[in-house]
Formats: structure tokens, sequence, C-alpha cells
């Protein structure tokens, strides 16, 4: 498959989902209600699914860019600084005391600093973050890749999804944070990534320090910010409202490739 492609049938998937979640989440909630609605997306989500994974080999690379073609500024996407007190108390010493923890389906549960996920085996990456909202902007991601950490835990065989919990509540009137969740073709792809450096700095906290992630063949609303737990799970009915994360609670597909 061409660049160009692959930029059409990302263009294409965008104006979709993007169309998609205007009808559901921005004023035609009686419509996005009935059965048949809901049935028919989850029909054209499983679809999608099932063929990405058939016609896409599992560690087909995303498109990467020269460094040229960098934007200028880099769109903030979701929140720009959790409000959560524990997570500011962490910023204030720039992160010393942070610890990723990860935990559920492994037969090592682990918790790691930054500088011991500094001194992983690192990936970097010059990507497009493309947002459901239609934007996108190039930016240089380096991190560790996301199979480092799975393989250092030792995944159990039952786990099927990795599920992340971050520090921002994206409703300012509830305590529902964030959280996102991959399968495992997508947790162990190459491209996916903890970043803590974008464009040759560490992370900032609108974009998601001390640790985002990165996951190159999704839409943007996959890549959470702030991460502060990794969980392996086999299935997601007892997380949020079983749907495998925040956005997808609340309409969103889960399955957001590209």
């Amino acid at each position: 498959m061409t660049r160009n492609n692959i930029a059409d049938r990302r263009s294409l998937l965008r104006q979709s989902i993007g169309a998609a979640a205007t009808l559901l989440l921005g004023g035609c909630e009686p419509l996005s209600e009935k059965p048949w609605v809901l049935r028919t997306l989850g029909i054209a989500e499983e679809v999608s699914l099932k063929s990405h994974r058939l016609l896409i080999p599992r560690d087909r690379l995303a498109p990467e860019f020269p460094a040229t073609e960098i934007s200028a500024q880099f769109k903030v996407n979701g929140s720009d600084s959790p409000d959560d007190e524990r997570y500011q108390e962490l910023a204030q010493s720039n992160f010393a005391d942070w610890r990723l923890i990860v935990d559920g389906l492994f037969g090592n549960p682990a918790e790691f600093s930054l500088p011991q996920l500094r001194e992983m085996p690192a990936r970097t990456q010059i990507t497009r973050h493309d947002c459901v909202e239609g934007w996108s902007c190039i930016g240089k991601w380096k991190g560790v890749p996301l199979a480092e950490v799975l393989e250092r835990a030792k995944l159990k065989p039952e786990a099927k999804f990795i599920v992340f919990y971050c520090a921002d509540a994206l409703d300012a009137f509830s305590n529902h944070l964030y959280y996102e969740s991959l399968d495992l073709v997508d947790a162990f792809h190459p491209q996916t990534i903890l970043a803590y450096d974008m464009n040759d700095r560490p992370l900032s906290i609108p974009h998601g320090a001390p640790i985002r992630l990165r996951a190159e063949r999704q839409l943007g609303y996959k890549m959470a910010k702030f991460v502060m737990r990794i969980e392996a799970v086999a299935a997601f009915d007892q997380i949020g409202q079983g749907k495998g994360g925040y956005w997808e609670d609340r309409g969103y597909d889960w399955y957001a490739g590209i």
C-alpha cells in the first residue's frame, strides 16, 4: 500500500468516525439510543477490526516522516493539565517520585520510575497524530516500546487487553478519570511506545508528562496521556461501562485503527 493510499484511507476514516461521533455526541442523543443504530455501529466496528487484521500485516508500520515535516506547533489534545492533587504534587518535583504501576494479569507485577523507563531500550519515530476532530500534526516521539514493559512484567497467557489509567478527568463535574485500552496486537506493535520525549525535549505537561501512549496505527483519542498505571486484563466488563475506554463509554468506537 502506498503512502498516498494510506493517507486517503486515514482521511476517509477520520471523516467517517468524526461524522459518527458528531451524530452520537453532538445533539442527536435520541437517535444514538435507538438499538438499531447501536447495532449498526457495532457491526461496522467489528467489520473494520476484522478487515484490518486480515488485510494489514500485524507489524506494518504507520507512515514516518523526515524531521523537516515536524509541525511548528503540535496541538494539545484532551486536557492540558490534570487537576488531580497527587498528580500536581508529582509535577512540582518534576515527577521524581512518580512510578508507573504495572499490574493485573502479570507474573511479575512491577513499578517503574521515569529514570528506569529511560534506561530501557528506546524507539524514536516521527509520526502523524490524526484526531477524530479532523486535525493532524506531525511530531517526533521517543520512548520505551510498550512490549518491553509487558515482557519485563511477564504477561500471563490469559491476558487479552492492556488498559491505561490516567491522571486527568475530562469531565470537570465528575471523578471519571481518562482510561484507554489496546488489544495485544496493537500493544506489541513496534510503534506502540510509552513516550517520554517529544521533539527532542522531555514531554511537557500539556502533551501528557511524564509519559503518554503512542499507538501510531490508532486515532488520537486512543493515545492516553498522563499515564499512571497499566493493567493487563482478560475483559473490560468490570471497568468503567465495559466498553474499553473513556470515550468508548460515551459512544466512540473501541477500535480506531487507521
